[in-house]
């Protein structure tokens, strides 16, 4: 007979009807892929996003989201999602990490969102950009965001049981980041460049699937939380800094109170162990494959999290527009 040792009976998995809202994007967006027309396709996957997360049972507030409200509808911070039923959740989205990536039909585009305990999720506020450092489990304790760039290389590829030229970093290819891809080169390891997609670059990192080994460089602060939101569960480290770009963005993160000298953690950024994640292909790749549609439906793969339990799940979805569209208003044709 089987005895249960748990402490606490189980519960439901949110991030089962998180993967719903992503799949619900990637679907509706996946239909601008290569018509380069990235506000076409951010629309679609904003609406689609909104009209699944007010169906579920939750209190959400977005806390990462698509900035001050103006005009255009997006998801946007303050925001109150789900019926007001439920748990009280801060909410973190990117309707489509990579916009570009989506409008020109290059690999890696996906659909992201996140939620944790109502207060535990960090508040970037007026910051856009942070630097950060992603490694996997294994090197968790050994890396400093301040250490030298050949320092950090070296400790991570002995945490790995690796060479340093057996290492692959993610860096995003930006005028900002040439020192650092001199030094990675110069101390032997080797290096994936992306346009975009930094939430991408933190999974690759950590997950094991993949033969990125670490991220490193100067990306989004919402997509920094995002990628916490994941690594929380998944494993792994994320360190990062606030790092302005400009000295109006200095100025407004000093207004509002944030020390540049901070570093943020995983557990910083989520503090608590009540978070989940999901992410949906768009235009598939090295990550997520995209999504592929047939005459009468399309097929969907998903990453989906539960920090609780560390539970990692790889969903391939088959979707059936005849029966989807007699139920659902989100328009899939």
């Amino acid at each position: 007979m089987f005895v249960s040792n748990t402490k606490e009976a189980p519960t439901g998995n949110l991030a089962l009807d998180l993967v719903r809202v992503t799949e619900a994007a990637a679907l509706a967006s996946a239909r601008w892929l290569g018509r380069g027309e990235k506000e076409a396709g951010d629309q679609a996957a904003v609406d689609a996003m909104r009209l699944i997360f007010n169906t579920l049972n939750i209190s959400g507030t977005v806390v990462i989201g698509e900035g001050e409200k103006d005009e255009a509808p997006m998801l946007y911070n303050g925001e109150k999602l789900g019926t007001g039923n439920g748990p009280r959740l801060d909410i973190a989205v990117d309707p489509v990490e990579g916009t570009n990536l989506l409008a020109f039909g290059r690999p890696n585009a996906i659909c992201v969102a996140g939620a944790a305990a109502a207060g535990s999720m960090y508040n970037p506020g007026p910051s856009f950009y942070m630097r950060k450092l992603v490694v996997p489990g294994e090197a968790a304790d050994v890396v400093d965001i301040d250490a030298p760039v050949p320092d950090t290389l070296h400790k991570v590829a002995k945490a790995l049981n690796k060479d340093v030229d057996d290492l692959v970093v993610f860096v995003l290819d930006k005028p900002r980041h040439q020192l650092l891809i001199r030094k990675i080169r110069e101390t032997g390891a080797r290096i994936q460049l992306h346009t975009d997609g930094d939430v991408s670059g933190a999974l690759m990192a950590v997950d094991p699937r993949s033969e990125v080994d670490m991220m490193m460089g100067t990306g989004g602060t919402p997509e920094g939380v995002l990628a916490a939101c994941a690594i929380k569960g998944m494993g792994g480290r994320i360190l990062a800094r606030l790092d302005p770009q400009s000295y109006v963005e200095k100025d407004a993160i000093l207004e509002a109170g944030l020390d540049l000298r901070d570093v943020l953690t995983t557990d910083s950024m989520i503090k608590s162990d009540d978070v989940y994640f999901a992410a949906t292909g768009i235009s598939g790749g090295t990550f997520l494959q995209g999504v592929k549609y047939s005459g009468g439906g399309a097929v969907t793969h998903s990453l989906v999290i539960r920090g609780k339990t560390g539970g990692l799940r790889y969903i391939e979805a088959h979707h059936n527009f005849d029966k989807l569209m007699k139920i659902s208003t989100v328009n899939y044709d």
